[in-house]
């Protein structure tokens, strides 16, 4: 009998079907009967033209048929592009791509772990970097930069990242003005409104404040993105036993249920604008009062929602190579590839703060160029066990048997490079060997990857015409600060 090659996927389920029900329902109830607090006019009148009640304490109730007529209108599948236009990722299904984060307020020193304060240049070095590294498919500032104007970093940043990658992003903005700053550059990037519509260039990232609270500048640039056809990420943080409840389930249910009322918004803007649910489920540690990324609470509730947006056939927005450590010792390694990995075998889409350390506090770059193998590793064994007739090898175990080995069969030269990944940071080296060639961790050896792509790698240059067009964009934009 002739076999067919087939490859079949690793997958992680945390959830029944029973259980898959039970928080969609319980998420229903709570946005039919809490309802949300909205601070946003326009939405609200768009809200209750729809169907939604204003209760006495200004809550917007929804019902059920609205949720789920949102649910069928988004779209399953995002394509993102990169600055040049090249499709890079398609955001949907069970497929895992991966970025850096944003907002750190420091990063470590790969030699000495001690920390120094982020500035713009970080965020030009760490976007020059992730451009190099082929298993980081999108960038984020990974850094705030605290040596200009805070009402200029935003849209500063977003700049230094498109000077120094090709790569898509995800980006934050303060408001609607400044991620209309950020539109109008990708426009002049794209050549245009139509084009940029076609090719998204970046993805927004914005949320509500939980327990069950939307302001107005999260409903506002979640409008404006709906309107402009920019993807757009709403993801709610509560943290459980803070400001959403102690007990897994019930931690979902409302960060669910907050991720569905931004749909619902959005989708009533426009209906098939692109939408990116996500939930940040962190956990506050009664003994510590630190907010954990890595608790396993964090990584049941987190695996909880990737399936729950499976199941929703809506693209999701996750979490990768982050670690509560506060230095690049066992722990981070642990934390971050054991995050690394849940999220591809359940099929976690869009994965961000690859290099975080200290609950979101500081970040390394060796730990993103470590991630980066980790990631391909991970990828490699993602891509399952061919299974045909030359791959099950009856008759190669037969002549290997009679020779006593198989180092001289054709089958093994033929499935060499195919079958085994190839390690660039890992040590595979026997003691001996690796005592004689320095007797360096893994660490020093990603600290000197990173200072070797700084040094020789270059994204590909703005041309003259369109820096000039983002200049003055990001001129007028100043001038506007320093109105204020």
């Amino acid at each position: 009998m002739s076999l067919e090659s087939t490859a079949f996927a690793p997958t992680l389920t945390v959830l029944s079907d029973a259980d898959r029900q039970r928080i969609y329902r319980a998420a229903l109830q709570v946005l039919a009967h809490a309802g949300m607090t909205v601070q946003h006019d326009i939405a609200v009148k768009r809200l209750t033209g729809a169907g939604c009640r204003l209760t006495d304490n200004d809550s917007i109730t929804v019902p059920e048929a609205l949720v789920e007529k949102s649910i069928a209108s988004a779209p399953a599948n995002i394509a993102l592009f990169n600055r040049q236009g090249d499709p890079v990722m398609d955001v949907g299904g069970r497929r895992s791509y991966f970025g850096t984060g944003s907002d750190l307020m420091a990063h470590i020193n790969g030699r000495t772990w001690d920390r120094a304060a982020t500035c713009l240049e970080s965020v030009g070095r760490s976007a020059r970097l992730c451009d190099a590294l082929p298993n980081i498919d999108f960038i984020m500032s990974f850094a705030i930069p605290n040596d200009i104007d805070p009402q200029r970093a935003n849209v500063e940043s977003f700049l230094a990242m498109v000077v120094n990658a090709i790569k898509p992003m995800v980006t934050i903005a303060d408001d609607r003005g400044e991620l209309e700053v950020m539109w109008e550059i990708a426009k002049v990037l794209r050549g245009g409104e139509a084009r940029l519509r076609q090719k998204p260039y970046f993805v927004h990232l914005s949320g509500p404040i939980s327990p069950l609270r939307h302001p107005f500048k999260s409903i506002d640039k979640l409008i404006f993105c709906a309107e402009k056809a920019v993807p757009v990420i709403y993801c709610p943080a509560p943290i459980a036993g803070s400001t959403a409840p102690m007990t897994i389930a019930g931690h979902v249910v409302q960060g669910l249920a907050e991720c569905l009322f931004g749909l619902v918004v959005h989708q009533l803007t426009v209906p098939g604008a692109p939408f990116i649910m996500g939930m940040g489920p962190a956990v506050l540690d009664m003994a510590t009062s630190q907010c954990s990324y890595n608790a396993p609470e964090f990584l049941m509730a987190y695996t909880a929602v990737v399936e729950m947006s499976n199941a929703l056939d809506i693209p999701n927005w996750g979490y990768a190579g982050t670690t509560d450590a506060q230095v690049p010792d066992g722990q981070a390694f642990y934390e971050a590839g054991l995050l690394t990995y849940l999220s591809v075998v359940t099929g976690s889409n869009l994965n961000h703060d690859v290099g975080y350390f200290d609950f979101a506090r500081a970040g390394s770059l060796e730990m993103v160029v470590i991630m980066d193998e980790v990631i391909d590793q991970i990828r490699r064994m993602h891509k399952g066990i061919e299974i045909d007739e030359d791959q099950l090898a009856v008759e190669v175990i037969a002549q290997g048997a009679r020779q006593g080995h198989f180092l001289t069969q054709p089958h093994t030269l033929k499935h060499l490079r195919r079958t085994q990944w190839r390690p660039r940071l890992i040590c595979r080296r026997g003691y001996d060997r690796w005592t004689r060639e320095g007797r360096t961790t893994i660490m020093q050896r990603a600290h000197d990857r990173v200072a070797h792509i700084l040094a020789t790698h270059q994204p590909a240059a703005l041309p003259a015409d369109r820096l000039a067009a983002i200049s003055r964009i990001t001129d007028n934009h100043a001038r506007r600060v320093d109105r204020r």
